[in-house]
């Protein structure tokens, strides 16, 4: 029963999409192309591929115990995005406050570049399908009006062709259009979560970096005094 099921429904789908004419083609693409951009995003956007669990902490817990090295740091920034960004602050470590700020800035810029990749894709998509279907519409009535012209309006058949072309492109182009702008607003929001945790998160290390490099500076002007005094 399966076994004959699955042909004829095939044969089906075949048969709508000759029946929507030549602009299924681009819809479709479209559709393959939705699909996989939600798929990627699915999988590379998830919180413990961007902000592993308690991650500044352990570096935090790294600096602390001076167990850092270029290898480790290195690591640090191959292994999640947050990481990317808390080894930028890390290598400047010992610098200025201003400067340590803008290194992390900067990286987080890139971060936030690649979180949002083919996100305007998708967004393009969820925007261009509906006008294919509307074209493939428009197409459909003028072949309608066409065959009126030549056949008359007698022959029921004569105008099926085209008035199936019109409804099927514009429920193709929404089908696609409508699960590709979900996606592309809850992608888009995902995002913008994503990069005020990791802002938290940036924050939080700089913050600890600077009142270390103070206790350090204060401790440094202090011996210096002593020695002076002595």
């Amino acid at each position: 029963m399966y076994i004959s099921f699955f042909p004829l429904g095939l044969v089906f789908m075949v048969e709508i999409v000759k029946s929507g004419g030549w602009l299924m083609l681009p819809i479709i693409l479209c559709a393959i192309i939705a699909m996989g951009i939600i798929l990627e995003r699915f999988w590379t956007l998830q919180q413990k591929r961007v902000i592993p669990e308690d991650l500044t902490s352990k570096v935090w817990g790294w600096v602390k115990k001076d167990q850092l090295d270029q290898k480790q740091i290195q690591t640090l920034h191959q292994g999640s995005a947050l990481g990317q960004i808390l080894a930028a602050g890390l290598i400047n470590r010992d610098r200025d406050r201003v400067v340590l700020k803008d290194a992390i800035e900067d990286t987080g810029r890139h971060v936030v570049h690649e979180l949002e990749r083919y996100l305007e894709t998708l967004g393009t998509v969820a925007a261009v399908t509906p006008l294919l279907g509307l074209l493939g519409t428009v197409i459909g009535m003028v072949n309608v009006f066409s065959a009126i012209t030549t056949h008359g309006v007698g022959n029921p058949t004569v105008l099926a062709g085209g008035i199936a072309q019109a409804l099927i492109t514009t429920a193709a182009g929404l089908t696609v259009a409508i699960p590709a702008l979900i996606g592309y607003r809850y992608y888009r929001s995902r995002v913008d979560t994503l990069v005020v945790d990791m802002e938290k998160e940036a924050i939080k290390l700089v913050e600890a970096l600077h009142r270390r490099n103070e206790r350090d500076s204060q401790g440094k002007g202090k011996g210096k005094r002593d020695k002076d005094d002595a």
